[in-house]
């Protein structure tokens, strides 16, 4: 089963720092992987040079045993069997919903009944066959989307390359094209790289997450277990809701750390403990009201719909995110236990 296979990937632009530095990365056939981090730290140029829009300055590209890629040479873009959503959707507004899925296979030389019957069954699979004969300007931006996503289809590419896909969007049309995008990529048996600076997508969507931050991968791993176990204090500050303080914490044992570890360290003024300092990630869903709890001073309470969104200091001034199920008094001191963390 061929992989996707990125080798020691660099490419700089002569900025004097490199936009893509020292990546290696292997994206498993048939997975879908989101590559997350804040605008500016890489992603896309990743995403381009697997495309083969952009060429590696160091490192290499292979899909199985092919290379598509390195320094010295690369595979035009046409021959590697790819096929990109962009976020602009780039649409042929002149043509039809038909013509722009169809169009990929005009262009391989397919006509007649076959390019009917795979365009047929790829406006199908995201269930706009109605629309065969609108244009691009009759849709709204999820249906626009949802074509963009069939051109891709039409072709059976090997890999599925997507550019932010969702960031034109507004909030519940993202939630809809989510379910789109997880039955698509059931269907389709395609691999997957979905590039986004939003964790909750990534999170929703991908079967495994790839953090990057300065043009360097930081960690690779499920969603579950990022969220869970993030590697350093960049990865712990972009997935998830948390808050990362700086404790006094044992320096060997378990890196998962409990209440009866914590409480000495939360309940003092930084010199608790008998270890050294430490990042630790606390969140939200980590924190609860109780009588055996440290009193923290309520410094906001905000409404979100389905609870309150709490914002704790503690006595050594750092800040603590929480969440209640009724309203907090704020400025008043309330007793809260904070049931675990993770040692960064």
């Amino acid at each position: 089963m061929a992989q996707l296979i990125l080798n020691h990937l660099s490419k700089d632009f002569g900025s004097g720092r490199p936009a893509v530095a020292d990546v290696s990365l292997t994206l498993r056939r048939q997975g879908f992987l989101a590559l997350l981090g804040p605008s500016g730290c890489g992603k896309t140029t990743v995403l381009r040079m697997i495309a083969g829009f952009e060429q590696p300055s160091e490192g290499s590209i292979f899909y199985g045993e092919r290379r598509l890629s390195d320094a010295e040479r690369a595979l035009p873009p046409e021959k590697r069997n790819m096929a990109m959503v962009f976020q602009s959707y780039a649409l042929w507004p002149h043509m039809t919903v038909a013509e722009n899925v169809g169009y990929p296979l005009k262009v391989r030389g397919i006509s007649g009944a076959g390019w009917r019957k795979l365009v047929g069954e790829a406006l199908s699979l995201i269930k706009l066959t109605e629309f065969a004969e609108r244009r691009p300007a009759e849709l709204s931006g999820g249906q626009r989307q949802r074509v963009a996503l069939a051109r891709c289809l039409v072709t059976q590419p090997d890999v599925v390359l997507l550019d932010e896909p969702l960031a034109n969007l507004d909030q519940h049309l993202r939630k809809a094209m989510e379910e789109t995008f997880r039955a698509f990529h059931e269907r389709s048996g395609a691999t997957m790289l979905y590039v986004t600076h939003d964790q909750a997508e990534a999170m929703a969507l991908a079967t495994d997450v790839a953090v990057m931050s300065q043009g360097r991968l930081l960690q690779v791993a499920p969603p579950a277990e990022i969220y869970a176990r993030p590697e350093g204090r960049v990865v712990g500050g972009l997935i998830g809701r948390g808050s990362i303080l700086r404790l006094r914490v044992p320096e060997v044992g378990e890196r998962q750390l409990d209440w009866p570890l914590l409480r000495t360290s939360l309940g003092a003024r930084g010199d608790a403990g008998d270890g050294g300092q430490a990042d630790v990630l606390v969140r939200p869903e980590q924190v609860h009201r109780g009588t055996d709890g440290i009193p923290m001073r309520v410094v906001s309470c905000v409404f979100e719909g389905e609870r309150f969104a709490l914002s704790l200091s503690l006595p050594d001034g750092q800040q603590l995110k929480a969440y209640s199920s009724v309203a907090v008094v704020e400025g008043t001191l309330v007793p809260f236990v904070v049931s675990g963390g993770w040692r960064l």
